[in-house]
């Protein structure tokens, strides 16, 4: 049974930083991705990480911003979140991609076949 669990959201103020975990089981997955989703607004891709190589991937308006990493033994992803905005604010999932080899759309929400519960992340400003 495929889990993911995602961890780590809450409230910090303008500038702060969180980091999100998401613990991954069940099965093995190439592409492990975090989208978010503010209210009123349709879920928008984040970041991504390909599992075996580390390659990382990031929506513009987090670059330079939030990193995205890996911890194989714990098998779990994190998104350090670093300067945050209020327009951060959303629940952010964590998603995983179990097939076999690398999509090169890893920004949609359709190559992703297992999503976490989500966590909110909320920003005062």
């Amino acid at each position: 049974q495929v889990q993911l669990v995602e961890s780590g959201g809450g409230l910090v103020q303008a500038g702060g930083s969180l980091r999100l975990s998401c613990a991954a089981s069940g099965r093995t997955f190439s592409t492990l991705g975090w989208f978010r989703q503010a209210p009123g607004k349709e879920r928008e891709f984040v970041a991504a990480i390909r599992w075996s190589a580390g390659s990382t991937f990031y929506a513009d308006s987090v670059k330079g911003r939030f990193t995205i990493s890996r911890d194989n033994a714990k098998n779990t992803v994190y998104l350090q979140m670093n300067s945050l905005k209020p327009e951060d604010a959303a629940v952010y999932y964590c998603a995983a991609d179990s097939r076999t080899y690398y999509s090169s759309s890893y920004y949609l929400e359709d190559q992703y076949g297992y999503w976490g519960q989500g966590t909110q992340v909320t920003v005062s400003s």
